[in-house]
């Protein structure tokens, strides 16, 4: 870009031209609602966030959003064979809408998922009205909780990125993919392990505040009785003036006379209620498949790969197939269209085994050279041997073999069972041999070799090889 083009368009956030979006009359007109949080951040609800869990649904998502889902078609056996660049895969690996990622997308789905039960994913923006027609093109779309169920519908409370708060809207069952917890008996049920470990941990909760309060809890003897109402004015007036020497010290001192006696109550109850939240956790973790190395990232391959299979795979796989059930149309599954999710294998092995792996994987003609690179992270190399399936152990010839013809079938003279014929061998051509015969009439070459008459007039050694004569 030359000069006089970069004064005529250039720009800068600080001196860009009239109307400015930093002019302070626009505020609250032309720019939208205004919030210093931001609005449409999904967040726990049910006391889940006061919680444990809150770290163990975060940690879930996280390790669901490291997979990634695609749009792809597959060949006439139900195998991957290519990624379709469309709408749908862009939202799932590029951009969902305005204010989210696909990553940030796909975490949102699985929060809310753990968090209600059951989570909607609703298209906002799309080509064509959804009630209408089934061949969609999907613009963006976005997160949506469940608040009412209807026979065929369901009401949706859902951010509108245009007016900057959440609505509530009607959606056909049909036209959103309604994702339930797969372990919704485990998380989400009243009477669930969780909801019980949930409780426990409030009254935990309330135990800690009632002693962190700053109060006292003390009873003050008195030494006369204070049966009369008078007597119990006087206890009162006793009690303020306590209350108003501990008020009003720097340290919280106050005097009492010899005769009067202080019992303190707040001491610690014994109750079985840390065990029994110590028990609830462990069962928990246990209904889940879940260890507590696994949330503190310091779990073996063994553990992970059980954590995979029976926390991440169920709930991808939930996702999948209801996206597929409501976002391809018959049309589009009857042309091999799919979608499908896919894992980074190479992600939890260990680096100093990588290298074996890999030469497994090429020696067996499972991965090429250049898609290694790419799970490693590494450039694909410009050669074309570095995308070939092939064995590199394995010095490659040129010589083509062409294979036996079995098309006629000759007895074998040994036991009648039956040998492909062969096509007649090239035999090089041989220097010209004489032939002598010795005094017992028999034929030999000038190397003493036998040859024998061939009945044609002509030689042959005992191999049957031809004598040029």
């Amino acid at each position: 870009m030359g000069f006089w083009d970069k004064v005529k368009k250039g720009w800068n956030a600080f001196m860009n031209k009239d109307p400015t979006a930093n002019d302070y009359s626009m505020v609250g007109t032309e720019l939208g609602m205004a919030s210093y949080f931001r609005p449409d951040r999904s967040r726990f609800t049910r006391g889940n966030e006061k919680t444990i869990i809150t770290s163990i649904y975060n940690r879930i998502a996280l390790d669901v959003v490291q997979n990634r889902i695609y749009h792809v078609r597959l060949d006439q056996n139900g195998r991957y064979l290519a990624t379709i660049n469309s709408s749908l895969n862009y939202i799932f690996n590029v951009e969902a809408n305005k204010d989210q990622t696909a990553r940030a997308f796909l975490q949102d789905i699985v929060q809310t998922m753990l968090d209600d039960g059951t989570v909607a994913i609703c298209p906002v923006d799309t080509d064509d009205d959804i009630d209408e027609t089934s061949n969609i093109v999907y613009e963006s779309m976005r997160v949506g909780k469940i608040i009412e169920w209807r026979p065929n519908h369901v009401k949706v409370r859902i951010y509108n990125d245009r007016e900057g708060k959440f609505q509530e809207l009607y959606y056909h069952k049909k036209t959103v993919a309604i994702i339930e917890n797969p372990f919704y008996s485990v998380m989400n049920e009243p009477n669930s392990t969780f909801s019980r470990l949930k409780r426990k941990l409030s009254l935990l909760d309330t135990m800690d505040e009632a002693l962190a309060s700053g109060k006292l809890n003390v009873i003050i003897q008195l030494p006369y009785s204070v049966k009369s109402p008078m007597k119990q004015q006087q206890a009162d007036q006793r009690r303020q003036d306590i209350q108003k020497q501990l008020g009003e010290s720097k340290y919280g001192i106050a005097y009492i006379d010899s005769t009067e006696k202080i019992t303190q109550l707040n001491r610690p109850l014994e109750n079985k209620l840390l065990e029994q939240i110590q028990y609830l956790t462990e069962e928990f973790f246990t209904q889940l498949g879940i260890t507590p190395e696994i949330i503190n990232g310091t779990a073996d391959n063994l553990a992970m790969q059980n954590y995979n299979t029976r926390i991440v795979e169920p709930i991808l796989s939930a996702i999948v197939d209801e996206t597929r059930r409501k976002f391809l149309s018959k049309t589009a599954r009857s042309q091999m269209q799919d979608i499908m999710y896919f894992t980074e294998s190479f992600r939890l092995i260990p680096f100093t085994s990588i290298a074996d792996l890999a030469d497994s994987l090429t020696r067996n003609e499972i991965l090429s050279s250049n898609e290694i690179r790419s799970m490693l992270g590494f450039k694909p190399v410009q050669n074309e041997a570095a995308d070939e399936l092939r064995n590199k152990n394995i010095n490659q010839s040129n010589i083509t073999i062409s294979p036996a013809n079995t098309s006629e079938m000759m007895p074998d003279e040994g036991n009648g069972s039956t040998a492909a014929s062969r096509e007649p061998e090239q035999v090089p051509e041989q220097e010209e041999v004489v032939i002598y015969r010795d005094s017992n009439g028999n034929f030999t070459d000038s190397n003493g070799v036998p040859v024998f008459e061939d009945g044609n007039g002509g030689f042959v050694y005992e191999d049957g090889t031809p004598v040029n004569t």
